[in-house]
């Protein structure tokens, strides 16, 4: 008796959508590579956490909006490491850090971009202006129209957003 295993649902999701998700992700990002790494990405999370699906315009449309998060993380990410890499060619080159030190700045970079995202504008431009300016509460708050209190208050909920990343990193 020669019984064959039915596939499992993400082995089949897989079958049935990979090669769609790909081609769309290499139009939307011009590059193969990009699009292979970003679908395989896609069906990673899906296998950590699945989902049941009712019907292929529903599959394909949560794959698109999971896909275009990812597009977003990439040009976030390469936009933070393009900045990081002009800052470095500003540097004498005795000071260049190593390519390990470099990797762990844009990572730390992206969790301070994710962290202030987090946040409502003004207290992610307060906690700007309070750390990478060093400008005072009281001017903080003449620029964003609103109390000292209120800048102490958006320094706060930045800094919560700060210890649970370093929470996170130890954990």
């Amino acid at each position: 008796m020669n019984t064959l295993a039915a596939p499992d649902p993400i082995t089949t999701l897989y079958l049935n959508h990979h090669g769609w998700l790909q081609t769309w992700l290499r139009r939307r990002l011009g590059c193969a590579a990009d699009a292979a790494d970003l679908a395989q990405d896609a069906f990673m999370r899906l296998l950590l956490a699945p989902k049941q699906f009712n019907s292929m315009p529903e599959t394909r449309g949560y794959l698109r909006t999971m896909a275009n998060g990812l597009c977003i993380d990439l040009w976030r990410r390469r936009e933070l490491e393009q900045a990081w890499l002009q800052t470095l060619a500003c540097r004498p080159e005795a000071v260049e850090p190593s390519p390990e030190h470099r990797a762990l700045i844009v990572e730390t970079l992206l969790e301070i971009s994710n962290m202030l995202s987090r946040l409502s504008q003004k207290a992610a431009a307060a906690f700007i202006m309070a750390q990478v300016d060093g400008l005072p509460y009281r001017e903080i708050a003449t620029q964003l129209a609103v109390s000292e209190r209120m800048v102490k208050k958006y320094i706060a909920q930045a800094m919560l957003q700060c210890a649970l990343i370093e929470a996170g990193q130890r954990g």
